[in-house]
């Protein structure tokens, strides 16, 4: 094997959070555009249903992990004065963000670092974090063994190394059975995203922590993975260069938790109406009605099922079971 090749794990990490890394001199909005970011109406709505699920929960804060250029934090600081809004990233605070913000930095990734505020009565929200949190992938060898894929950093040239530790196959055998898969099908070990969820609940008491992310459940993981490259916006080839994002959909069902819905269902839940407005008040009030019919556009991208809807919000209460705070809530 070249000296050049390393493990996926490692190369990832560094490519996106080492001290040239991607996220540490480029935005998210330069690459690729979030429910959050650029797209518009989505924010608003979003925002608004997690003020919904705090109050429902009655939490006093919302945290706003993996918080990238701010968007949502601001957007609830803006329309959710009464909630106390903070914001954690590997950024520096962004110069526009509203006062009423506070801002936390972490090194990025897996690693959330020192020194946070307590976190108590919050409502924790990791929107599109654990998907960028970078995971040993493997893939099963001709020999029906399952492997580390090592990568070259500059070219994205793969080759199959050692074979997979104990440890690794264990999680495998619990949250991605292999036995079955041919030949060069692909497993994105979801051991170091369930560590940093475990460390994220730990950070926080008496708290609902919810992961809204791209993933898959046990009896539906792709064959072949999802790790998946971009650059200005447009899917590439996955290269750890420092110079392309990267991204795998998370094995949610392994993460801890009380409940998993659908974003589709949770918005549907929290009130979010994707239907049209009352077609009368084009004549009796067009710019009521037209602000209406441009949100419930917005609202219909969120929760289509072949896209945003297709979400994952993974939700666990530490302090007390989610189902037994409120009735309007997600459960």
């Amino acid at each position: 094997m070249s000296v050049a090749l390393i493990p996926w794990q490692p190369a990832w990490s560094e490519a996106l959070y080492g001290s040239a890394g991607l996220w540490r001199r480029e935005e998210p909005c330069e690459h690729f555009a979030t429910s959050v970011q650029g797209i518009p109406g989505t924010t608003t709505i979003l925002a608004d249903a997690l003020a919904r699920l705090a109050q429902d929960h009655h939490l006093k804060r919302i945290v706003d992990m993996a918080a990238g250029s701010g968007e949502l934090a601001a957007c609830l600081a803006r329309r959710h004065p009464d909630i106390d809004v903070l914001a954690i990233d590997i950024r520096k605070r962004p110069s526009d963000l509203p006062e009423t913000v506070r801002w936390h930095r972490t090194p990025g990734g897996s690693q959330l670092g020192t020194g946070w505020p307590h976190l108590t009565q919050t409502l924790v929200i990791a929107h599109e974090w654990l998907d960028a949190i970078p995971c040993p992938i493997l893939e099963r060898g001709s020999d029906g063994e399952l492997r580390t894929v090592f990568v070259d950093h500059l070219t994205g040239t793969e080759e199959l190394g050692k074979p997979a530790d104990r440890e690794q196959i264990d999680w495998c055998r619990q949250w991605w059975p292999w036995d079955d898969l041919p030949p060069g099908a692909r497993i994105e070990v979801g051991l170091p995203r369930d560590r940093a969820w475990d460390d994220l609940l730990s950070r926080a008491e008496d708290a609902l922590v919810v992961a809204i992310d791209y993933g898959h459940l046990r009896t539906a993981r792709p064959t072949y993975g999802t790790l998946t490259g971009y650059r200005h916006g447009r899917a590439t080839a996955p290269i750890p260069d420092g110079r392309h994002d990267l991204t795998a959909h998370v094995a949610v069902d392994s993460l801890r938790h009380d409940r998993i819905l659908t974003q589709r269902q949770a918005l549907l839940d929290l009130g979010v109406n994707p239907g049209q407005p009352d077609p009368s008040r084009a004549v009796t009030d067009p710019a009521r009605y037209l602000a209406e019919l441009a949100q419930c556009s917005a609202a219909a991208r969120m929760m289509a099922p072949q896209g945003l809807g297709g979400f994952f919000w993974v939700l666990a209460r530490t302090g007390r079971s989610v189902a037994g705070d409120s009735e309007n809530s997600p459960q």
